[in-house]
């Protein structure tokens, strides 16, 4: 079984990305995990407005997942500057009502503010109380990017981590992957690094915070893995509890690096590690009772 941690779809197209590409719909994406091989997929909306062209409430998410229930698993989604644009604003109406409809977690999270921002923290501790995930994605820069902006060596992740360790953070992005090696730059932090790893900051934050999990969807967690596979595999091993499967379909004809790879991994990982990323720690994390059936 393969349980998808990271997908996208709209009800509709709308406003094509400056490539011309759309969010798929339920209909494509559920076409997509059949052509793939993925038994489910969770989707995640998006309802920040940086780098963004089409909105996904997660209204509208939760209508896809009823019509898919053994398919497509839904996640809400905040951003920080809701309601009241305030660190006072109360996010625990819309996460009781979201969870009431079926939400499993928050994300995409993606404004572009410091991890820090008192608007991120308040939603944070919130996130925490309900008892939810939060997938995130980091960026290296404030404008010109989307995600929560956070310095070389993710200080500031590393900061939100200590405040609030009941809030289990699904990592994601470029800069999040980047930082698996010692040898990441400035430079280098926002694309895919080559070449042999240096346990980095990324391995000294697993280790030390169990709320810290790992996304594995799009380019940058398969090329955390893969670059170096003798690490990889050791890294996969070592923290198979907390790394999750995943793709980023994001549009129909979009071409996932991690099925295939993921796949050879058979044999090169323990049965018990690629069994757990495939989908027993999802299937954990989200209280979705497979393992039980």
């Amino acid at each position: 079984m393969l349980i998808d941690c990271h997908t996208h779809a709209a009800r509709t197209p709308a406003v094509p990305r400056t490539g011309g590409s759309h969010f798929p719909t339920a209909e494509q994406l559920v076409g997509r995990l059949d052509d793939l091989g993925i038994d489910m997929a969770v989707m995640l909306p998006i309802v920040s407005p940086e780098c963004r062209t089409r909105y996904c409430p997660p209204e509208d998410i939760v209508e896809m997942a009823q019509t898919w229930p053994d398919r497509l698993i839904p996640f809400c989604n905040l951003d920080p500057r809701f309601d009241t644009n305030s660190p006072s604003a109360d996010f625990a109406r819309f996460l009781r009502i979201y969870q009431e409809m079926g939400c499993k977690g928050v994300g995409e999270t993606i404004p572009n503010l410091p991890f820090d921002d008192p608007l991120c923290w308040n939603m944070f501790r919130q996130i925490a109380d309900a008892g939810l995930p939060m997938t995130i994605h980091i960026a290296p820069s404030i404008g010109g990017a989307y995600g929560f902006y956070d310095e070389p060596g993710l200080p500031l992740l590393e900061k939100t981590l200590r405040e609030f360790p009941d809030l289990i953070i699904l990592g994601h992005s470029q800069p999040f992957w980047a930082e698996i090696s010692a040898d990441v730059t400035a430079e280098t932090r926002g694309g895919y690094p080559t070449g042999p790893v240096m346990p980095g900051r990324l391995v000294e934050l697993l280790e030390c915070y169990d709320n810290l999990w790992g996304d594995l969807s799009a380019g940058s967690g398969h090329n955390a893995i893969s670059r170096d596979p003798e690490f990889g595999n050791a890294f996969l091993e070592r923290f198979q509890d907390r790394m999750l499967f995943g793709t980023d379909i994001s549009f129909p004809e979009y071409e996932p690096p991690m099925p295939d790879y993921f796949r050879s991994l058979r044999g090169q990982i323990s049965d018990e590690a690629w069994e757990k990323i495939a989908w027993r720690n999802l299937d954990r994390l989200l209280d979705l009772g497979i393992a039980v059936c």
